[in-house]
Formats: C-alpha cells, sequence, structure tokens
C-alpha cells in the first residue's frame, strides 16, 4: 500500500466526485492501483485561481474499469473516510515544496509534479497532514469541552525516524473516528461561513470565546450524509433545532423555507434574516448541494 496524491479540480473535464470517486486515464493505473487501502491527500493545481492546494484527504477502496468510457478507470472512494482541511495547504509555503519528494537532485522541481496520480511519501503525507489540520487559535465550542486540536494525540516529531510508517498510519487511521471527523467537519464549515449562522445571519462569539453557531449536516451522518463542505451549513442553536425537526429548510435557490406546522410562524421570520435567503458561504463552490438540500426536503422538512 502506498500513500498518493489525486490532482482534482472543481472544473475538471472528469467524471470525478471526490468523496466518492476519482476518474484517471489507463497510464496511471498501475500508479492508483499501489494506492488500493491506502489514503491519498487531493491537490488542486496552482494554476486554478484560488487554488485550495492540498485541500483533503479519502482512502481508496478499490479501483475499477469505468463502465461508460474506455480506457478510463475509477478509484472508488470508501464510504465516510473523504474529510476536508480546516487549512487548505499550498503547493509552496514560502520555505519551499511542501511536498518535498517532488525535487530532483538538483533540488528543483521535477516533471513528477505534473502527475495527476503520483506516490507521496509518508513523511510528505504526514506534513500536509499536519498542516491541514493546524489549529493554532481554536475557536471553542458553544457548550462541552475544550476542542482540542485533533492532530495534538498524534503529533510526531520529525526527526522520529524509527517507525514513522507505522505512526502517520495509526495518526490518519484517527481520521475515521467520529469524534476527529465532527471536530474537522466543524471547523470547515464554520471557515466558509465566517462563523455566520446562514438563517439569522448573526456572528456572535461569547466572552469564553466560543462560537454561538454550530456545524449541521443537511443530509445527516446517520443516513450516509459525507463530510464534506457542500453537506454543511453553520446554524445558530435555535435555527439548527428547527432546521434538524424540519420546520425551516432551503430551497434550490437557498430561499429559506418554513413549515406550515409551525406554531409560531410570525416568531420564526422574526428569526430569519431580512432577505429571506441563506447567508452562503464566502466562497461560491462551498455552497450546500442541491441533492442534499433535496434529500432533506423529501425526508425532514414538513411541508
Amino acid at each position: 500500500m502506498t500513500f498518493g496524491v489525486f490532482i482534482h479540480r472543481a472544473d475538471s473535464v472528469y467524471d470525478d466526485s471526490p468523496a466518492s470517486q476519482y476518474q484517471f486515464p489507463k497510464p496511471y493505473l498501475q500508479r492508483a492501483l499501489a494506492t488500493v487501502g491506502d489514503w491519498i491527500v487531493y491537490y488542486e493545481p496552482v494554476k486554478v485561481r484560488g487554488s485550495k492546494g492540498y485541500y483533503a484527504i479519502a482512502r481508496v477502496a478499490k479501483i475499477v474499469p469505468d463502465p461508460t468510457v474506455a480506457n478510463m478507470y475509477l478509484a472508488l472512494i470508501e464510504p465516510g473516510s473523504y474529510l476536508e482541511f480546516p487549512n487548505p495547504v499550498p503547493f509552496d509555503d514560502g520555505n519551499g515544496l511542501v511536498e518535498a519528494g517532488l525535487l530532483n537532485e538538483q533540488g528543483r522541481v521535477s516533471g513528477r509534479a505534473q502527475a495527476a496520480v503520483r506516490p507521496i511519501s509518508p513523511k510528505d503525507f504526514d506534513r500536509i497532514l499536519t498542516r491541514g489540520l493546524a489549529d493554532d487559535q481554536p475557536l471553542l465550542p458553544r457548550i462541552g469541552a475544550v476542542d482540542l486540536p485533533v492532530e495534538m494525540p498524534f503529533q510526531l516529531d520529525e526527526g522520529q525516524a524509527p517507525f514513522a510508517f507505522e505512526q502517520e498510519r495509526e495518526r490518519v487511521a484517527a481520521m475515521t473516528t467520529r469524534v476527529v471527523r465532527d471536530r474537522v467537519f466543524r471547523r470547515v464549515v464554520l471557515r466558509a461561513y465566517g462563523e455566520r449562522c446562514a438563517v439569522t445571519g448573526l456572528k456572535l462569539i461569547n466572552g469564553g470565546g466560543r462560537a454561538e453557531v454550530a456545524a449541521a449536516h443537511i443530509r445527516p451522518v446517520e443516513h450516509n450524509g459525507p463530510d464534506i463542505i457542500n453537506n454543511g451549513v453553520a446554524l445558530s442553536g435555535t435555527a439548527h433545532w428547527m432546521f434538524d425537526r424540519g420546520l425551516i429548510g432551503f430551497n434550490d435557490d437557498l430561499d429559506i423555507i418554513i413549515s406550515r406546522q409551525v406554531n409560531d410562524r410570525d416568531g420564526v421570520e422574526s428569526l430569519i434574516n431580512k432577505t429571506g435567503k441563506m447567508i452562503g458561504p464566502l466562497a461560491a463552490r462551498d455552497r450546500p448541494h442541491p441533492a442534499f438540500l433535496n434529500w432533506h426536503r423529501e425526508n425532514c422538512f414538513k411541508a
């Protein structure tokens, strides 16, 4: 098994859905096969406007021929393994390449950097994971225990050469636990929404440094909802409670809709920001996906 890098861009011509599948041509087959059962990091090239750099990890479950296109293959992602970084990691952080393995003997970027599917060393993978999860100024949860940086229990000293391979695998395996994934998902969603409630429009940080907003899954995890930004929305306490109980929802144009079963419509309307629409993410590509909004309307919203 081998850690890998998959290059992906939002405007890709390939049939990619990073949380579920990655399409690639036959020349990359052997490299992709080496990652089966192991973890890869997604990378968006610097030439893409607003590039996210290294922005997510996922585990490859298997490789299959694409049934719809000749000489194309699909890397199928293990359900529930995809996880975005709260801090996208740049290709070059100002001190050199984060993926040091791309440098040749002369210290220059090798042609390997252009490969859409490529192996990555455990040390480089861990470096990217550490920076992607770093939280120097944690925004505390509204209630409950202090949200410690998720990497702390698994932090590695780069000088620890012995057994590093096993340590890195143990650390990345922690990304599958619900507690860790919920913490990371919260940070990703709150970052995308600027810590602002999508319904009320309020951005409140209380005196204890805790955010009065939570990260809600639109399609819940227990109903196979993935931990991706497009399945998340930032909501304050009351709005979150109403959303989970189907008393409010969103249409595909992001208008806020109110259930006819609400017993105090005027009160609910007073909570909604004056535009009547979701106060969306700072970046358009982080907007909720219509498929998840539709799932919530069909399975949760009380029409």
